[in-house]
């Protein structure tokens, strides 16, 4: 009997096979009239950088010493020489730290008491410190290193320095320094040497050795590759990730970076600026680590004239996330404030702008944007905020009344503009669902058309649908970030956060670019960015997507190439959906010889939504461009799943 019914199944499904489900058909109608569209801001995209995760010490700034002045501290924790560490015979040698450095603000130096010659007991490779610089130095063949360090000691002795790989312990490139007794061995001196390396290994060490008896002070111990970008100190490899991103805007140095949680771990611009060796340094207590600020003020601002970008400085106001300055005692921080502008944009002859001008750079910093402080007017610290902010307001507008000020009370959510002065305000989001990261495209649709516009200074998905960098976060984002076009004429600026994160330090999740000492690769999300650094003053297109799905989103814009300076129509589709869509593209005032033309498509997709880019496969998940044959005024297009999607089409307007 069973037999029988699965033979009467079978002749069913001949005469009656399944219908696959059509594909969801969808139109989207583009007017392809300039004039009928509207300019998005030249500064609509941009990059935010924060010291988090290791973005800076250990990452972009390419110093390889970690500690190196000695000066490293925790919240509860002295001065300690961590991550330094004692080579060879620990019974030979004693390691400490004393107040006797030649520098101010940085009192510490090493003292290394070695009680062993060549005659007793001395290891014929000597002993001495290592220093494994930020989870492994990244040392290459051929590749020359600038070695700078202080030294005094009371008697003659040779030491030796090195690169050497942690792993094998083989020398790559090292160096030997005889300190004599000439009358200026007991004196603080400065020692310069560029070194050549002769192996590569991309897990290595410094080390400082000695085979003779004596003692040896050191401080201020610094090695920098000498192929940093123009030689201004920035990691080539992940400043030309930022670069292809044709950022317009910098916003630095944070972020609850600049805030601390309190006061004495803020982010304190004077303390940053002028020789590295002065630099105090500080405790990020925030995201927990230590940094020297090698990367300080004057760093931010030359990393944003580099990347051609105009910087923004936020600034701490007086609040930290845990405690704040009295009204009554704000004077002091509103004058550095204004010593931080003069610093960037003074004359060379000027107190804080010939500082600027000695460190190398005499003419003005393009600084046209300031933001008071971080967050506080979204937390308990609103009322503070508010009282403190008209302080701040007012004396850079009699001072500078160009600077354009970013309060960071948010008023996207309002009908009506802030009710105190302002020429933008911050919008932070950080959804953990792609499905709210992907309607939040619709935020800034009803926002007061007057009053100040809005910087969208950080944003992205998070949580476990983010992971690492998922292709599902990425498709959500470019979504976002089309209803931001859609509003340009509210949202003057765009950045996501967090910029940088080292694979060791993993503090905050997602990110956009990974590295650790030698490798680096951009997230899905990164991909996106790049996918719209052409939005930056183009003119956003007219346009009318007719679905019934609520997770398509599409626009159109109309950019200049860089290359040749002729004109492309770009369309974006972004598909959160789960099944291919069919897309019908309307394209009124096309001239007629488009018509026929090749078009450029580019797809960013993956097999798995929850797919990730890794060291292993840093292109798993990477934009694919083909050619589009017979584009022209209407065009029938299959959108993939869980995809973002780019068409560009040359531009003749009839």
């Amino acid at each position: 009997m069973a037999s029988f019914y699965a033979i009467l199944l079978l002749i069913i499904l001949c005469f009656h096979p399944f219908e696959a489900q059509p594909l969801q058909t969808t139109k989207l109608i583009v007017n392809a009239s300039n004039s009928l569209g509207k300019q998005i801001p030249d500064t609509f995209m941009g990059v935010f950088f924060e010291e988090i995760n290791h973005a800076g010490v250990g990452g972009l700034w390419a110093e390889l010493v970690s500690n190196r002045g000695f000066e490293a501290r925790g919240e509860n924790d002295p001065s300690n020489i961590y991550p330094w560490t004692i080579i060879g015979d620990k019974s030979l040698i004693q390691v400490s730290i004393d107040q006797t450095s030649c520098f101010e603000r940085n009192k510490n130096a090493l003292k290394m008491e070695v009680h062993c010659d060549n005659s007793y007991s001395c290891p014929p490779d000597g002993i001495g410190i290592s220093n494994p610089g930020f989870w492994g130095m990244n040392i290459e063949k051929g590749k020359k290193y600038k070695l700078v360090f202080y030294v005094r000691s009371a008697e003659e002795i040779d030491l030796k320095i090195s690169f050497v790989g942690s792993d094998d312990a083989v020398k790559l490139a090292s160096i030997d320094i005889n300190l004599g007794i000439d009358g200026k061995t007991s004196k603080w001196r400065k020692v310069e040497h560029v070194i050549e390396a002769n192996a590569t290994n991309h897990n290595s060490s410094l080390q400082i050795t000695t085979t003779g008896k004596g003692v040896v002070w050191l401080d201020q111990v610094s090695a920098m590759p000498l192929d940093t970008y123009k030689g201004h100190g920035f990691r080539n490899d992940l400043f030309q990730m930022v670069e292809e991103l044709k950022p317009r805007i910098f916003r630095f140095p944070g972020g609850c970076y600049v805030e601390g949680n309190v006061s004495k771990n803020a982010f304190r611009w004077k303390q940053t600026v002028g020789s590295w060796e002065n630099r105090p340094g500080h405790y990020g207590d925030v995201w927990g680590y230590w940094t020297d600020d090698g990367f300080g003020y004057f760093e931010g601002l030359q990393l944003a004239e580099d990347l051609n970008a105009l910087p923004i400085w936020v600034f701490n106001n007086g609040i930290s996330l845990y405690e704040h300055v009295n009204i009554s005692d704000i004077s002091p921080i509103v004058q550095e404030v204004l010593d931080g502008i003069e610093f960037a944009r003074g004359s060379p002859t000027s107190k804080w702008g010939s500082i600027r001008a000695s460190m190398g750079h005499p003419m003005p910093f393009d600084l046209r944007y300031v933001a008071v402080g971080n967050e506080e007017c979204e937390r308990d610290l609103k009322a503070t905020y508010l009282e403190t902010y008209p302080k701040f307001y007012d004396a850079i507008k009699q001072a500078y009344p160009d600077i354009q000020i970013i309060s960071n009370c948010d008023a996207s959510t309002s009908k009506l503009p802030l009710n105190h002065p302002a020429d933008l305000y911050d919008y932070h989001r950080y959804p953990k669902s792609a499905n709210d990261m992907f309607h939040m495209a619709r935020d800034f649709d009803h926002t007061s058309r007057t009053g100040p516009k809005a910087f969208v200074s950080e944003y992205a998905l998070t949580g476990e649908e983010a992971g690492y960098g998922t292709l599902l976060a990425a498709v959500a984002e470019a979504a976002f970030l089309i209803g931001l076009e859609k509003n340009s004429d509210v949202v003057n600026m765009v950045s996501y956060a967090p910029l940088f994160v080292n694979a060791n330090d993993r503090r905050w999740n997602p990110d956009a670019i990974v590295f650790d000492s030698h490798k680096v690769y951009g997230t899905p999300s990164y991909w996106v960015l790049k996918l719209f650094k052409e939005s930056n003053g183009a003119t956003f297109l007219n346009s009318i997507l007719q679905t019934n799905s609520s997770t398509l989103a599409a626009s159109a814009i109309l950019w200049k190439s860089s290359i040749d300076g002729k004109s492309i129509l770009r369309i974006k589709v972004v598909n959160l959906e789960s099944k291919t869509v069919n897309v019908d593209i309307l394209i009124d005032g096309l001239e007629s010889s488009v018509v026929h033309s090749k078009l450029t498509r580019t797809v960013l997709t993956s097999s798995n939504v929850m797919d990730e880019n890794s060291f292993l496969q840093p292109n798993k998940v990477v934009p694919k461009e083909s050619v589009f044959e017979n584009a022209g005024k209407i065009m029938n297009v299959q959108i993939d799943p869980h995809s973002v999607t780019l068409f560009d089409i040359p531009y003749v307007y009839k």
